[in-house]
């Protein structure tokens, strides 16, 4: 990707930043009721609501609150969370880590599932291994996320003991312990995204499969796994680097119910935490930093895809 291209993309990225802003600006002030009588609940004061109302600059016009909140977001101030009375940076952060390793591990259990799946059904065309691939594509795709959450800790961590119900370790908890306090709700989080890597895969592999040099390949003699995996995987990357990308993206999203199923101290968890205190700033905070990881999620997309194919390079736009 040349500079020119890249500054596109950095422009288009202030651009869709600016409109999450705004657009969580706008939702947060069109909500019925006042903010801040909503957050300090049925029995505060008229004074204290005047009080809070004025540490929150609600009581200002609105376009000035527009342009304060605006300046607040350049300076990386995420504003004050009011139940944890703490900067809302400093909440993300604390909570940020167990996020950001369960994304990594649920990513992980995503291709180390998906990919040989899809591999061998794409491979094995038309054969039971394909149809059962297709069935396990099938169930994943139509089974809700909470419900197999529900049944993995009912059977196989409470039945079974194989795994912890919640929580994912002590503040001492060594690396293996939070891997197996993490490997029901990465295998949740997984199975949806595996579903859709399996059937990229396939599609993709089937294609290439049937393509003149896969052939011509096989006619010179290499082994069948050398021409799958050097000649046919290899032009399968990149609508595969946009899944990968796209679930990383996606489960930053669907972390939110599983560590609420799972009792997991995460950034999902606290988006629950501020909904149901009405803890706006908090909320505000969450949704900007989110999105703003989704955006640079499809602009590193992007960078890869013209690292992988040389043709893209100065044509993303």
């Amino acid at each position: 990707m040349t500079s020119a291209a890249l500054l596109r993309k950095l422009g288009g990225v202030a651009a869709v930043m600016f409109f999450v802003a705004t657009t969580v600006f706008v939702i947060s002030r069109v909500i019925p009721g006042d903010p801040a009588g909503v957050m300090l609940g049925a029995a505060a004061t008229q004074e204290e609501i005047a009080r809070l109302r004025t540490e929150l600059g609600l009581d200002r016009p609105l376009p000035a609150q527009y342009v304060d909140y605006l300046l607040q977001i350049l300076r990386f101030d995420l504003g004050r969370s009011i139940f944890l009375n703490q900067p809302v940076i400093e909440a993300i952060a604390e909570r940020s880590a167990l996020t950001i390793f369960l994304c990594l591990f649920a990513t992980a259990l995503t291709v180390a599932i998906g990919l040989p799946l899809g591999i061998v059904a794409a491979v094995w065309r038309g054969t039971w291994i394909d149809r059962l691939a297709s069935l396990f594509a099938m169930l994943g795709a139509s089974l809700p996320s909470f419900w197999i959450a529900l049944v993995l800790i009912r059977y196989v961590a409470a039945g079974l003991g194989w795994f912890p119900v919640s929580g994912w370790g002590g503040p001492d908890a060594t690396m293996p312990e939070r891997l197996h306090h993490l490997v029901l709700p990465a295998l949740v989080l997984a199975l949806p995204n595996a579903v859709l890597l399996l059937r990229t895969t396939r599609a993709g592999m089937m294609d290439v499969l049937a393509q003149d040099y896969v052939r011509t390949a096989r006619a010179k003699g290499l082994g069948p796994w050398t021409v799958v995996l050097k000649h046919a995987l290899r032009n399968t990357l990149l609508p595969l680097v946009t899944v990968v990308g796209l679930t990383i993206a996606m489960l930053i999203g669907r972390t939110v119910v599983t560590e609420t199923v799972f009792g997991l101290p995460g950034v999902g968890n606290l988006v629950i935490a501020g909904v149901q205190r009405r803890d706006y700033p908090v909320i505000q905070g969450v949704l900007l930093v989110i999105s703003g990881l989704y955006v640079l999620l499809n602009l590193l997309i992007d960078v890869i895809y013209a690292r992988l194919d040389p043709r893209l390079r100065g044509r993303i736009a």
